[in-house]
């Protein structure tokens, strides 16, 4: 599982900040917008499988759609002002000291 920052707000992958999903969402729909954007993507990749452009586009909508409800993607779900630093390199972030700290930094 990749790094979470302080604050549940971003995970660590390859050194790079990505929105995690709003942790104030009741699980259950968290677990409804998790089964569409799997399936979404499953879509994504049988399109690509078969070569059909239009179901592909279509799937594509439908993770972003499910990403966007899951708080991933859109307006941010936190409310105090900060900066929205999704796929921004740790390093250049407030994030930084605390990513060194992790042994992960460089």
């Amino acid at each position: 599982m990749p790094p979470l920052t302080p604050d549940n707000r971003y995970i660590v992958v390859r050194g790079r900040l990505w929105r995690a999903a709003n942790p104030h969402l009741p699980d259950a729909e968290r677990q409804r917008w998790v089964k569409a954007l799997m399936a979404a993507r499953r879509a994504v990749r049988g399109a690509r499988a078969s070569g059909d452009k239009a179901a592909e586009d279509a799937a594509h909508q439908a993770v972003n759609a499910a990403k966007i409800a899951l708080g991933e993607r859109g307006p941010v779900w936190w409310d105090d002002g900060a900066a929205d630093l999704n796929r921004r390199m740790v390093k250049n972030t407030l994030y930084a000291g605390w990513f060194d700290r992790l042994g992960q930094g460089g």
